[in-house]
């Protein structure tokens, strides 16, 4: 495996996991207030056929929070060079089939963006180009002080904040196994950090970039999710030229989580289609 000198430190930087040596690369990106584990339950099925490269976004998951730098990541632009940065620390140059969740779909679009030639295909699971409604042709789910609220609660009662967030995003009860494993992520992530990202996620706008999009792309869409409702994806199946959409009958925000067997099947039968 190529890699550059930098090797160390980005590996170190985002808690860089590569398994298997195949020539062709799946590379996971994980949502907000989430880590690299989320895709624990979709990655092995793909063991035989992928290298499979996994990371943390700096101020998440076990990444080195002393990388952290509250302008750098109040844009996506950082948590695209994130992820740019892995893909070259590891001398990846073409090939690579991206899978993102939530907020990383927006990276992976950005990524694809400015590096086309890196990228074979984009996963996008629960994409959300825009939270904010914007009527009368688009409704991300949120009105601007929905998501104000949402800070400054996440500002007064960090706790507070996750243990109502997590039910939300899983479509669970507050006992469920989902929303625990998402409370404990939302509250072993560092405040500071998660509040920039919190931020940088909800109040972002690519609306504009999905018809920049060159690579062929999949969609899959929850069925029923507070966070992205059906009519964002069918928005970003439209304005993505050439995607394919794939509504699974699955509530929350968390398919790859919740119902993983339907993701891989999802994915399986999008990468045999456009092989």
């Amino acid at each position: 495996m190529l890699v550059k000198n930098n090797e160390p430190d980005v590996l170190r930087r985002n808690n860089v996991k590569v398994v298997g040596d195949s020539d062709r690369v799946m590379l996971f990106a994980h949502g907000f207030g989430c880590n690299q584990s989320m895709w624990d339950r979709v990655a092995p099925a793909f063991s035989d056929s992928y290298k499979q490269v996994m990371f943390d976004y700096v101020g998440s998951g076990q990444s080195d929070i002393r990388a952290f730098d509250p302008i750098r990541y109040s844009s996506l632009a950082g948590y695209v060079q994130d992820l740019l940065d892995v893909c070259d620390t590891l001398g990846l140059q073409s090939g690579v089939t991206f899978v993102g969740h939530s907020v990383s779909c927006n990276v992976g679009i950005l990524a694809s963006i400015a590096r086309p030639d890196l990228f074979e295909r984009l996963i996008l699971v629960g994409p959300n180009p825009c939270f904010l409604n914007d009527p009368p042709d688009y409704f991300g789910g949120f009105e601007r002080s929905d998501l104000e609220d949402l800070l400054d609660l996440m500002e007064q009662n960090y706790i507070g904040w996750a243990n109502y967030l997590a039910p939300v995003i899983s479509a669970e009860s507050e006992s469920g196994a989902l929303t625990a494993e998402l409370t404990d992520s939302f509250c072993s992530t560092d405040p500071l950090t998660a509040k920039v990202f919190a931020r940088t996620t909800f109040f972002s706008d690519n609306r504009a970039d999905l018809p920049k999009v060159s690579r062929p792309c999949l969609v899959i869409q929850h069925y029923e999710d507070t966070l992205a409702p059906v009519c964002v994806g069918e928005y970003v199946h439209r304005h993505i030229k050439g995607s394919t959409l794939k509504i699974l009958d699955v509530q929350g925000h968390c398919a790859h989580m919740s119902a993983p067997e339907l993701v891989i099947d999802a994915i399986r039968e999008y990468i045999g289609k456009s092989n």
